[in-house]
């Protein structure tokens, strides 16, 4: 396990490591990172807030980015994790758009809503 250790520690003080810190190949992942993370704390939130326009875009966006990452070289894997975990969320978020919008969600939340209001009033009413 020293072994590994070392090794680890070696590689983490190289010159090339310190390069790979220092260039866009890790700063603008890692600014990148923004997007699918606010994305993903979004999921829970109501689907009335979702833009289908931005999502579809994001979606497409992540996808062209993914494939370019992929392609590059050196490959750079943290900008494919990236736009995975985005058109991931993003595609999520779509789903729940659509579902929504044209599959009758909208229609259910409010009824969902009238009942909860109705039961309330006769809570209030027998007090």
């Amino acid at each position: 396990m020293s072994k590994i250790g070392k090794k680890l520690a070696e590689s983490l003080k190289s010159k090339e490591f310190r390069d790979y810190l220092m260039s866009t190949h890790f700063w603008g992942p890692v600014a990148n990172w923004g997007i699918p993370i606010a994305c993903l704390m979004d999921i829970r939130k109501d689907p009335k807030i979702i833009s289908g326009t931005m999502t579809t875009a994001l979606v497409l966006y992540s996808c062209v980015f993914m494939r370019f990452a992929w392609r590059v070289k050196p490959q750079n894997m943290l900008l494919f994790a990236c736009h995975f975990t985005n058109a991931t969320a993003q595609s999520i978020q779509g789903g729940r758009f659509i579902a929504y919008h044209y599959l009758g969600g909208k229609e259910r939340l409010e009824r969902e809503e009238a009942a909860r209001e109705k039961v309330e009033e006769i809570i209030k009413a027998h007090n």
